[in-house]
């Protein structure tokens, strides 16, 4: 499945990045074709069984209203007194029957393939990504026209959606924002229907409305977490806490003067802290201080052991490399740390989003296997990797 991920996410590549994201839809034929068996109704089945799938994780919805988690929900107390919630298959079954569509968020955190995915997103596009599934059993217009805070990428696994797109009403809206975006009028602006092992991308904003075309549908939305010009300038005003300006108190009950001195000392001082590169070193930032996925290497709670078999994989997609004073620095999960050149070949890898043997490590970076062990040890205690055994 991996070749099949990699197949899709480079249809995201160049072309789309300078003609179509953030600006328009694109619609791509069969290029997740590969991808059709990445989640099943058995892995939905599988889910709903085994998890605690509480609402709002899991809901409903019919006629562009959520269903009452009461209406498929069992609830109990248990000898704790905590309350719990079960689906209840018949009353989820009924619903459906009835016309209601099924949600459930982030899969990408209770299914490895789906999590493949997510994260092969998060390298090519450096953001978060949170992959909901959609399952359809009926043409109709489960949750009405809406739009998202957030760009997405879709991929139909089983059967067809019809989306009807509007465009936007407002550039770039946010969940909280100073003003809402305005219901579209008239038709839509364009009607994409996608087939299984077709992907779609939409931009923030973007008015739509979604309905199976004939028979049952699942399909994964994946939600790319923007990275706002407000966000730069709050993360701006963390790296100015150096300056004295910053850190004083604004002279709210100062004179005139003062009060325009202050604000000109202030402009000047943010003016120059936006430099050219200053979005490189936002978005280095971002990448760097991603926590990444939790991954435990148990049993292993200290020095891992100096097993070739074993197997390291950094838990965030988001790690980065670059060259300083004749080293290779690794950045991920919020740590640095500095290695010989000679293992450059190996960090690349694992950044690439490969899992290494610790005897493939070795012998893509001259070391021992004693010394590959010791870089695991490392890593895993700044969470920054996993170990576990071969799959």
């Amino acid at each position: 499945m991996t070749t099949a991920i990699d197949a899709a996410v480079r249809s995201l590549g160049e072309d789309f990045l300078a003609e179509a994201f953030g600006r328009s839809f694109k619609h791509w034929s069969q290029a997740a074709a590969g991808l059709r068996g990445l989640f099943t109704w058995d892995d939905l089945n599988d889910l709903v069984a085994r998890h605690r799938l509480d609402a709002p994780r899991l809901r409903l919805f019919r006629d562009g209203e959520q269903v009452p988690p009461y209406e498929y929900l069992h609830t109990s107390v248990t000898k704790r007194s905590e309350v719990r919630h079960r689906v209840e298959p018949s009353g989820l079954h009924r619903q459906i029957a009835d016309g209601a569509s099924l949600v459930l968020d982030a899969v990408d955190k209770l299914h490895p393939g789906v999590q493949d995915l997510a994260e092969a997103l998060e390298r090519h596009f450096r953001t978060d990504v949170q992959a909901n599934l959609y399952a359809s059993w009926h043409p109709t217009e489960a949750f009405g026209i809406h739009w998202d805070d957030h760009d997405v990428v879709v991929v139909q696994l089983e059967g067809a959606k019809r989306w009807n797109l509007y465009g936007a009403t407002r550039t770039d809206p946010l969940r909280l924002d100073v003003e809402s975006p305005v219901k579209p009028e008239g038709p839509p602006v364009a009607e994409v229907v996608l087939q299984a092992g077709d992907m779609l991308y939409l931009p923030r904003g973007w008015w739509h409305a979604v309905a199976a075309t004939e028979g049952r549908s699942l399909h994964l939305t994946c939600g790319l977490t923007p990275a706002t010009g407000h966000h730069l300038l709050l993360w701006l005003a963390g790296q100015l806490l150096h300056s004295p300006t910053l850190r004083a108190g604004v002279p709210t009950v100062a004179g005139p003067a003062e009060r325009t001195a202050y604000a000109e000392q202030l402009r000047k001082e943010v003016s120059a802290a936006l430099h050219p590169h200053i979005v490189s070193e936002f978005a280095a930032s971002l990448d760097a201080r991603d926590p990444g996925r939790p991954a435990p290497s148990l049993p292993y709670t200290g020095n891992v052991p100096a097993d070739p078999t074993l197997v390291l994989a950094l838990t965030t997609a988001r790690a980065a490399i670059e060259n300083a004073d004749h080293a290779a620095v690794l950045r991920a999960a919020g740590h640095e740390w500095k290695f010989h050149p000679r293992v450059r070949p190996a960090l690349e890898a694992l950044v690439s989003g490969t899992r290494l043997t610790f005897s493939d490590l070795a012998e893509r970076s001259s070391l021992t296997i004693e010394q590959v062990a010791g870089l695991a040890t490392e890593l895993v205690s700044k969470d920054a990797a996993a170990v576990s055994h071969p799959r």
